[in-house]
């Protein structure tokens, strides 16, 4: 134990180090850069850009529906200031012909809406926003017409003028 003791207390010493002198790398020459590298921080701004610019067509308003497929429709940008009433397909069975959906349901955003909350859900929304806001109905193809055409006579009963129904683009193959 007394060797431990006198190891911790006088450890052996290294031999010092030589130290080459460059003429172009002196201690005296060497200054302090100031200047800020930019190249990382552009490659995080791309890349960032790059996710940015593929995940925000993937990103829908309302729930999340599969919508009828057409040909011609008229095309519009999503501003954000549209109210999305969603009327989807829950359960149901392949019948003789069509899929036939067992029971559908209405949502606003994303809140579940009944007949009876489905118009004070819309007037809380139009509220919120400038005037003048537009409805869009997104159906489900498999949710009976019915069901979608409840959905537009709720909406147009509380004062909207106009329902916009949407639908997905028929895109050929090459």
């Amino acid at each position: 134990m007394s060797d431990l003791d006198e190891l911790l207390k006088n450890p052996p010493r290294l031999p010092p180090r030589k130290h080459r002198r460059h003429a172009r790398h002196s201690i005296k020459n060497a200054g302090i850069r100031s200047e800020i590298n930019v190249t990382p921080l552009v490659d995080v701004v791309l890349v960032l850009l790059i996710i940015f610019m593929v995940v925000t067509p993937m990103i829908t308003r309302g729930m999340p529906v599969e919508q009828p497929v057409t040909r011609h429709h008229d095309k519009k940008n999503d501003s954000g200031e549209q109210i999305v009433v969603s009327v989807t397909c829950e359960g149901g069975k392949m019948g003789a012909i069509h899929w036939e959906c067992a029971q559908s349901r209405m949502f606003v955003g994303s809140d579940l809406a009944t007949d009876e909350t489905l118009g004070e859900l819309v007037q809380k929304e139009m509220r919120k926003g400038s005037g003048g806001r537009e409805v869009h109905i997104k159906g489900d193809r498999r949710a009976s017409y019915g069901a979608v055409r409840h959905a537009m006579e709720l909406v147009n009963a509380v004062g909207v003028p106009q329902v916009h129904l949407g639908s997905e683009e028929y895109k050929e193959a090459n």
